[in-house]
């Protein structure tokens, strides 16, 4: 049996069986088990514990966690971790796990949400607060590290203010410059193969064929979209290429707002990382900054150290995560593959992946490292846009 007599219409790209909105059996995350849940759905029997339960799938589909509660939660968690290092310890570790959870949970039912954006100001706000209450007293901080810090946290801000303006939607206006320009092209190639033999006119006629048949159209939106378009289905519309959905944004990553994405999780990472540093500089200054983390001596003979040194910590880890994603982000732009066009690739096995997972390359629209941030830089594909072949016919 196969899977593809079975999957419900897809709006955009082929979507794997664990994304199916039967909630029953929409767990089995590996295709070939499609069968066997199959089955038990014709024979009406329940799942083997495979799946989840009715009843949490259903408080998962319909959880909506509050901020306020979680607002108030996070400078309790930290208070408490900051009691003893086996506090630290377990706290450190299971917010991190539950962060997770509602990320799947939220992620899972491509529902729009909040909760991670306010969660992720609030957290820089709370972080500087107690940098500027607790460590600057110390008087270990100069002034001008000072104004660094609060201007990277201030540049992160508005960059990211900057990134929420929009991921540039693929909208009619778009689509009538793109018939416009198809009408134009049609017209010079008919004035081309009237004046010139019928070889150059097929020649033509296949450079038109080939420039048009970049552009298609979304099923759900009904519009023509440019090449590397996608529709995301927690947005519910098409994005001008289309990089991913974050949900910590609360925002999709196109055309528009990349490079504004990447440039606030560089200056976050910086940010985080010298303020980080300058904390275990002040509350550990005769251990060195790679080995203070680990430790500090007598750092939890106070309350107001030991929540520093807490606080570091869950900075550290935050820091870890997106450095992770900026890793992520700067090898896929060095191959010019979006994140979208990666999981593409592995889902349809056509991609190679390089540097032990990080990057799925395809070798679809990769021109070489140079040319490739160029691009990026630029956000300009020659070979996308109906106008230069216009100029090559001409």
């Amino acid at each position: 049996m196969k899977w593809e007599k079975l999957k419900p219409p897809e709006p955009d790209d082929a979507m794997c069986c664990c994304e199916c909105d039967i909630y029953q059996y929409g767990c089995c995350c590996d295709c070939e088990d499609l069968d066997e849940a199959f089955n038990r759905w014709l024979k009406d029997r329940p799942s083997k514990g495979l799946c989840q339960s009715s009843v949490l799938g259903a408080v998962i589909d319909n959880l909506e966690i509050s901020m306020i509660p979680a607002l108030v939660l996070l400078p309790l968690l930290l208070q408490v971790a900051s009691l003893h290092y086996l506090l630290g310890i377990i706290i450190l570790t299971a917010l991190p796990g539950l962060v997770l959870w509602y990320y799947y949970a939220t992620h899972r039912r491509k529902r729009r949400t909040l909760f991670f954006l306010t969660l992720a100001l609030y957290s820089l706000a709370y972080m500087y607060y107690l940098f500027i209450t607790e460590i600057l007293p110390r008087g270990d901080v100069s002034p001008v590290q000072v104004c660094t810090l609060t201007a990277g946290m201030f540049l992160t801000i508005g960059s990211l203010i900057h990134t929420k303006r929009g991921p540039g939607f693929v909208t009619t206006s778009l689509c009538e410059t793109h018939n416009k320009d198809s009408a134009r092209l049609r017209g010079a190639t008919q004035s081309d193969a009237s004046s010139s033999s019928s070889s150059s006119s097929s020649n033509g006629n296949e450079t038109k064929a080939a420039a048009t048949s970049k552009w298609s159209r979304c099923p759900v939106c009904n519009i023509v979209r440019p090449p590397r378009a996608g529709h995301c289905r927690t947005c519910g519309s098409c994005v001008q290429r289309l990089d991913h959905h974050c949900i910590w944004i609360n925002s999709c990553v196109g055309q528009e707002n990349h490079r504004s994405f990447l440039l606030t999780l560089s200056v976050f990472v910086l940010t985080s990382m010298y303020g980080i540093r300058l904390v275990l500089f002040s509350l550990c200054p005769q251990q060195h900054v790679a080995t203070a983390l680990f430790y500090c001596p007598s750092v939890y003979s106070q309350s107001s150290t030991a929540l520093c040194f807490t606080c570091a910590w869950y900075s550290s880890i935050v820091t870890g995560g997106l450095l992770y994603l900026l890793v992520v982000q700067v090898i896929n732009i060095s191959f010019n593959v979006t994140e979208r066009e990666a999981q593409l690739a592995l889902r349809n096995k056509v991609g190679q992946s390089r540097l032990w997972g990080l990057v799925v390359v395809t070798g679809e629209h990769s021109r070489g490292f140079c040319q490739n941030w160029v691009e990026f830089l630029t956000m300009t594909d020659s070979s996308a846009s109906p106008r230069s072949s216009l100029t090559d016919l001409v």
